[in-house]
């Protein structure tokens, strides 16, 4: 007789342990939502505070979204999330920081959630895409609570330089 494996188990438990001590991602509702995880490997080193799965792994917690090729998940000495970090040919990475405003979407070969901060970093290739607006660049960085962009060419270990791009969308007048 097969005994049934943990492994799915173990997984949905850790990330649940890492990400639902987090603070409210951006919507009030995305810290208690279920966390659902799908990726073809966890390697989980439980002493060390990280959690690093591998193979199309999607990450979805309310209006938060994570995609790569492999994403890395750290805890801090208090066992709350510290940094969530996607890497991949496209990883990806989505949320709503409001009931009222659209999805902030962003991509980049390597994302990095900095969940103290609020802050994403987009790197290589990175691509931003806010209330109609767009910029692209070597290294873009996102504040979700200031709602602040910063832009790079470049970024460090990479070797191609990316100048930076941005498409502002005018704001739109009242009556128009």
């Amino acid at each position: 007789m097969t005994r049934p494996s943990l492994a799915p188990l173990l997984t949905l438990g850790v990330i649940g342990v890492l990400l639902g001590s987090a603070p409210a991602l951006a919507l009030e509702g995305d810290a208690s939502a279920p966390i659902e995880v799908e990726a073809n490997q966890l390697d989980l080193d439980d002493r060390a505070g990280t959690a690093v799965y591998t193979g199309n792994v999607e990450i979805r917690q309310g209006s938060m979204q994570l995609t790569g090729d492999r994403v890395e998940i750290v805890r801090n000495d208090e066992g709350e999330l510290s940094r969530a970090t996607a890497t991949g040919e496209r990883a990806y990475i989505e949320q709503k920081p409001a009931p009222d405003e659209p999805l902030v979407r962003g991509w980049g070969r390597t994302v990095v959630y900095h969940v103290a901060d609020r802050r994403i970093e987009l790197i290589d290739r990175a691509e931003l895409h806010k209330d109609g607006d767009t910029f692209d660049g070597g290294y873009l960085e996102y504040f979700l609570d200031r709602r602040v962009v910063q832009a790079r060419s470049e970024a460090e270990g990479v070797q191609e330089r990316q100048r930076v791009r941005m498409t502002l969308e005018p704001e739109q007048q009242d009556g128009q």
